[in-house]
């Protein structure tokens, strides 16, 4: 197995109230998702591993992982992500940012599930991810919100979200009525586009959750996502307090270069937009252990990926056109 020849570990290093809120989260998990649990079920014994643990890791990470030291992810995370539609283009974009070890860990992967959609999913992680894009078209993704650790409640984390809604539906309708009776753990924003031009974030918390809607220019439509609630009723529920990379910043870039620099030739321009060629993006170079370490542009109608494995102002992005394949094959 992948894993095994990798010689990865995975360092379970859970306190009292982790294991506590993996165990509740695990069966709120298995109860809307269960096709995912056996899923882990099969690492876990591929590995010798306890299951209920290693669930309970995955199901800590990007929600309660606050004992630095010990545990792996950090919860330090910033990403930029953003949908349009221009000229009757869909397109999404992203900068994934994060302590660099992270980076050589991270991997992009096609699912063909029995009874799902098929889907490609980029992640730090594995099973569950950060950002993804189905066969019908349908974009996914996270970004991560602080959460104070009293406020945190059983439930999905922001990456199992994404694994759960590319995989169960086939429109951001379809997957707007999945996520709002969702139980979810911590803040987070999910953004959903597809390839009809329907894009939304959802602002999303143990308690409350609310739907943002595109912002419409002469030229098209879009919306974008950073590390904070945008939308005035949402923001007493950020616990950041104003430490979370200069979200205001990178969002004010992504709105003000829609309407001014984004041309017809979407892609180009997309990929200038997440270099930083219009603003402050994935600049972090005095930010000491965390930079972008991908960006990706999805074609929701194509259904072709372009990805830079690294901060794109030194990487170059390449097309990613398995999931374009495998749905081109039918």
């Amino acid at each position: 197995m992948i894993f095994q020849k990798a010689k990865m570990a995975f360092p379970l290093h859970l306190d009292k109230f982790q294991i506590e809120h993996g165990k509740a989260s695990e069966k709120i998990l298995k109860e809307f998702f269960p096709e995912v649990c056996e899923e882990i079920l099969g690492i876990s014994d591929t590995m010798g591993i306890d299951y209920l643990p290693f669930a309970s890791w995955m199901l800590c990470m990007g929600c309660c992982m606050y004992n630095l030291e010990e545990n792996i992810p950090v919860e330090i995370r910033g990403c930029t992500a953003f949908a349009f539609s221009k000229n009757g283009r869909i397109i999404y974009g992203r900068n994934n940012d994060l302590p660099p070890y992270l980076r050589d860990g991270s991997k992009s992967e096609i699912y063909a599930p029995a009874d799902g959609n098929r889907f490609n999913i980029t992640t730090s992680s594995f099973v569950n991810g950060e950002e993804g894009l189905n066969e019908h078209g349908l974009a996914v993704a996270m970004t991560f919100v602080m959460t104070g650790l009293e406020k945190i409640q059983a439930g999905f984390n922001s990456c199992f979200v994404v694994r759960y809604l590319l995989e169960k539906a086939d429109s951001t309708e379809a997957a707007i009525s999945l996520l709002m009776p969702l139980p979810i753990a911590s803040n987070c924003n999910i953004l959903l586009a597809d390839r009809s031009g329907n894009m939304v974030v959802v602002e999303c918390t143990p308690t409350a959750k609310r739907i943002r809607k595109p912002e419409m220019f002469k030229n098209g439509k879009i919306v974008c996502t950073v590390n904070s609630f945008t939308s005035d009723e949402m923001k007493q529920y950020d616990d950041a307090n104003g430490n979370d990379y200069d979200s205001a910043k990178r969002y004010g870039v992504v709105m003000d270069s829609f309407s001014h620099c984004i041309t017809d030739d979407v892609i180009e321009t997309t990929k200038l937009l997440l270099k930083g060629e219009y603003g402050f993006m994935c600049q972090y170079d005095n930010e000491p252990d965390f930079e972008t370490v991908w960006s990706s542009i999805f074609d929701l109608r194509s259904l072709v990926i372009f990805r830079a494995e690294g901060d794109p102002r030194k990487k170059k992005f390449i097309a990613d056109s398995r999931l374009h394949d495998i749905v081109s094959e039918k």
